[in-house]
């Protein structure tokens, strides 16, 4: 291999690394973002933010107050450094009356003691920036023992200088050594940022409210249910994404209309015809030809019917509250009126917002279905703060996995399969699902403990 082609191979390996470190990365951080859009918003505002005043602060802080203060600390410091000047050029002031005026003119107060041990260090405050200012220009300017103290008095700076036969003791006023200021700087910065930002908190809900309402109305329209009281509101784009879906649930509305209106249609001419078959039938007599075209009449009608069933679904219905124990507790009955062993249970509140009439037709086809090739079935029904689900397991011999989404097909029926209604048409299992999808929820095939099918049901409640 070449000096090239190891060069290359090297690039891709760091490429390929760098690629997995940023997607970790990437992975890493949006375990850390929140979710919702109110959250986000809010770290959109917040960081940008707190960044800011972080960098005006510190800025302020390096540039202004520091600087500001070790200025301040440095002409103190002069001061009493021109006053042990004074002191030793004039031997003869012996009372020290003139060096004291000279420290009232500069604003300081000059006292005298006699030689001795300093005061042992006094408590530091947490934020000592005028303690590191001052000692260090006594230490540049003055070069001698000192003691200072900064907390004992909350308008004084006591300083002691170690001089030749005597300790200085100077009392310095804090604001000319230290800018006391800078507090109240930052007090309406973070004051005035607190109130902006709970503005924008009031700002950002109001704005986000409109969204939850449109998914709100979104999600009951996608349940069966209605939502009266939702109409456009917020901003602008807000309101033109609540404008498209009112328009589309009015044009899905009026494709459903359609369609029923041309199914009743439909329904009262085939129903027309096949009464006046009956009617003929009727009058021709008793014959052994006449039963066989009974027969084929019954079934057509039976044939229409579930067809009209399915492609009608639930239309039409409103979804109300409905106690949902009762409902499994008549179809047990329905199921032991033919000669089946059922079983029934409920788990949560039971009181679930659905379409009685077309949710019980949907269990019904499943429970007639169940009941259709085995003896035993079981009946459960659990209701959590999210979803009602009703499971049917029953002790026949089931359906193949590989068919367990055909058999939810219209009109497919399978040699020994399970997914016939009493008419023979293939649709039970398609209408059931056709009901539960119409809830938000669907339903899924699988093994049942008792050796035969499962039907889940799952509804959001």
């Amino acid at each position: 291999m070449s000096t090239l082609d190891t060069g290359l191979t090297l690039i891709r390996t760091a490429a390929g690394r760098v690629s997995k470190a940023n997607g970790w990365m990437g992975n890493a951080f949006k375990g850390w973002m929140p979710t919702g859009l109110y959250a986000r918003a809010l770290l959109i505002m917040i960081v940008p933010m707190v960044v800011l005043q972080t960098v005006v602060a510190f800025v302020f802080m390096e540039r202004h107050w520091n600087t500001v203060t070790r200025r301040l600390s440095a002409a103190v410091v002069q001061d009493i450094a021109s006053l042990i000047d004074v002191y030793k050029g004039y031997p003869q002031d012996k009372d020290r009356a003139q060096l004291r005026r000279i420290g009232q003119r500069l604003q300081l107060v000059v006292d005298f003691l006699p030689v001795g041990d300093m005061p042992p260090p006094g408590p530091k405050p947490f934020f000592s920036l005028l303690d590191q200012t001052l000692s260090v220009q006594i230490g540049r300017q003055i070069g001698r023992p000192f003691w200072i103290d900064t907390v004992g008095k909350s308008n004084l700076v006591e300083i002691r200088i170690q001089l030749d036969d005597a300790v200085m003791r100077i009392f310095a006023q804090r604001s000319a050594a230290y800018a006391s200021n800078s507090e109240i700087f930052i007090f309406w910065m973070l004051g005035t940022s607190s109130i902006l930002l709970i503005v924008a908190v009031l700002f950002l809900r109001n704005q986000i409210r409109p969204i939850l309402r449109l998914a709100d109305a979104a999600e009951s329209f996608g349940k069966g249910r209605e939502a009266p009281n939702f109409r456009p509101r917020g901003a602008r784009e807000v309101r033109r994404a609540a404008q498209a879906f009112l328009e589309m649930k009015a044009r899905i509305e009026r494709s459903i209309e359609q369609r029923t209106a041309m199914l009743a249609g439909v329904s009262h001419d085939l129903r027309t015809i096949l009464t006046r078959f009956k009617l003929e039938l009727a009058l021709i007599g008793d014959i052994p030809e006449v039963d066989g075209m009974r027969k084929d009449v019954d079934e057509m009608s039976a044939m229409l019917e579930a067809y009209l069933a399915f492609a009608r679904g639930d239309s039409g219905e409103v979804a109300q509250p409905t106690d949902m124990s009762m409902a499994l507790e008549e179809l047990r009955s329905d199921a032991e009126r033919h000669g089946h062993t059922a079983t029934v249970a409920f788990h949560g509140l039971p009181v679930v917002t659905v379409k009685p009439a077309s949710f019980k037709r949907c269990l019904a086809n499943l429970v007639s279905n169940a009941a259709r090739h085995a003896n035993t079935i079981s009946i459960t029904g659990h209701r959590d703060h999210r979803y009602l689900t009703v499971t049917i397991d029953d002790d026949g011999p089931g359906i193949p996995a590989n068919m367990r989404e055909e058999v939810f097909k219209p009109f497919l029926r399978l040699d020994d399969a399970r997914n016939q209604d009493e008419g023979g048409t293939g649709l039970g299992l398609a209408i059931a699902r056709d009901i539960a999808r119409s809830h938000g929820g669907d339903i899924t095939l699988g093994d049942s403990p008792m050796g035969g099918l499962r039907a889940a049901v799952r509804v959001p409640v």
